[in-house]
């Protein structure tokens, strides 16, 4: 699959897979300077790129598992969603989950990227719906001994 990617700035990398096992593709900041993120706070980080997510996929932008565990800085919505219309810039909302201010550096590697298929439904209303053994057992329900 091609992904079309704008460069807006200078210092915008494409995103690019760390391994050949790898399922999300390392986004990177394209930030003029190094940006400090306080301790409850949630900064947007630009990438400087946008994409051209073919109709029926989605971009997923998801944390990092170095940064995320080890310097708690994750995406502030968990998961970021790119719809396939859009075109700005991608930028990630990087909260600082700690107790320390923690500094994320130009061309820092700060979230990564799947692209995956995103069906369209049709949503029709019901008077009923089908019967299942969980019913509407929710909320640790199916947990139970």
């Amino acid at each position: 699959m091609e992904i079309k990617i704008k460069r807006l700035n200078e210092r915008a990398t494409l995103p690019r897979y760390a391994s050949e096992g790898s399922a999300g593709a390392d986004l990177t900041s394209a930030e003029s300077e190094d940006i400090t993120i306080n301790p409850s706070e949630t900064v947007f980080i630009g990438t400087g790129i946008a994409a051209e997510i073919p109709q029926g996929y989605v971009g997923l932008v998801y944390a990092r598992s170095g940064i995320s565990c080890k310097r708690d800085l994750a995406p502030a919505n968990k998961v970021g969603v790119i719809d396939s219309d859009y075109r700005g810039e991608i930028k990630v909302a990087l909260h600082n989950h700690g107790t320390k201010p923690q500094t994320v550096l130009k061309g820092e590697r700060i979230a990564q990227l799947l692209i995956a298929p995103c069906p369209v439904a049709n949503f029709i209303e019901a008077d009923e719906l089908d019967c299942t053994v969980r019913g509407e057992g929710g909320f640790g329900s199916t947990g139970k001994a």
